[in-house]
């Protein structure tokens, strides 16, 4: 899972860049577009850290679990804060992939933790 995190951290860095890269080139820049990328700065830590110390990967996989959940809310209490939003713009977008790659994120984890839990139980 370590691995699986720090892509996902990769991807939502990817996110942010894109986001904040739209903005300068179509105006007005907001450094909000850049969620995404702190989400996936702190994803790819903990996922670096729990392969380099593997003693601490299970509660290292938790935190980054939490991270996944909190980005998938956080972007979706975004998208609908104002009501369903009625086109799809950069920050749209952003938000609907942030959204995306956090779900399946914390579905394979959810997974994983699963499948851990028999093997340990087997």
């Amino acid at each position: 899972m370590p691995i699986t995190a720090i892509w996902c951290g990769r991807l939502l860095i990817l996110i942010g860049i894109l986001g904040y890269a739209w903005g300068w080139m179509n105006p007005p820049l907001s450094y909000t577009s850049l969620i995404p990328a702190v989400f996936g700065i702190l994803l790819m830590v903990l996922g670096h850290v729990a392969v380099a110390r593997d003693n601490l990967r299970k509660h290292l996989m938790h935190a980054a679990v939490m991270i996944g959940l909190i980005g998938f809310l956080a972007s979706l209490a975004g998208l609908f804060r104002k009501g369903i939003p009625s086109g799809i713009s950069a920050g749209v977008a952003s938000q609907i992939a942030m959204a995306v790659v956090c779900l399946i994120f914390v579905i394979l984890c959810v997974r994983s933790f699963i499948a851990a839990r028999r093997d340990r139980v087997d």
